[in-house]
């Protein structure tokens, strides 16, 4: 477990990057932020959490970028659990149908709208449904041609891969971060069961890069669950 202020530096950086999807140098995090510690010292604790994992130097730059542990660590122990959305998202998502399909595919699209990922939905899992996949491949993250390759093969297996994960999800939302996550080692899922009259239930989430807004998008889909459980 890291120390105070390497936890701070650490939950800085991420959503810096979050933010920008940009490396962070040292001089930046600390001219951004009121760390009240010298620039060495920042300089020393990224150091320090790059040589146990947490950050990683790309080749191209002078700055650091979070590595899949720093990922994992961040949603365990950093990130800001309290977010609310605000009414209107709220109200948005809220929406009503005799129609559970169209319902359905309706919230799928606010959550894209939202969040900026794509989404994805799944009844039974007979029927399944996903929104946004141009976010995914527009993202400054799989701009690489080899990454943005593997991610098209992995679109046409949505399907196969919510079948594989249908019968062991929980009704807790779960993240699924890089190599842990089905749809690929370059992203996260959020993933969580939901209930529908009629014996019926299903699954949704969100999909995209290891560089996402954690804590909106879980309260995105757990919003979204409440909705759909009110269908």
């Amino acid at each position: 477990m890291l120390d105070a202020r390497k936890e701070l530096i650490l939950k800085l950086l991420i959503e810096d990057y979050i933010r920008s999807a940009q490396p962070v140098g040292s001089k930046q995090l600390g001219e951004r932020h009121a760390l009240g510690v010298s620039p060495a010292t920042v300089r020393g604790d990224m150091a320090t959490l790059e040589d146990e994992g947490f950050l990683r130097a790309p080749h191209t730059s002078s700055g650091r970028v979070p590595t899949e542990k720093a990922y994992v660590y961040y949603l365990q122990r950093l990130r800001n659990k309290k977010v609310v959305l605000p009414p209107a998202a709220r109200e948005e998502l809220d929406h009503s149908t005799n129609d559970t399909q169209s319902a359905l595919k309706t919230i799928a699209k606010k959550l894209v709208e939202m969040s900026g990922e794509t989404a994805l939905i799944a009844v039974d899992p007979s029927w399944s449904f996903y929104a946004g996949v141009g976010n995914l491949l527009q993202k400054p993250d799989f701009q690489n041609l080899e990454v943005l390759q593997s991610i098209s093969v992995l679109i046409d297996q949505f399907d196969d891969v919510i079948h594989q994960m249908y019968s062991s999800l929980p009704d807790e939302p779960q993240v699924f971060i890089g190599s842990h996550n089905p749809f690929g080692e370059q992203m996260t899922a959020i993933i969580v069961r939901y209930r529908l009259g009629g014996g019926h239930d299903g699954i949704l989430g969100l999909v995209g890069p290891l560089r996402m807004d954690y804590s909106k998008n879980l309260a995105l889909v757990e919003w979204a669950k409440e909705a759909i459980d009110e269908i």
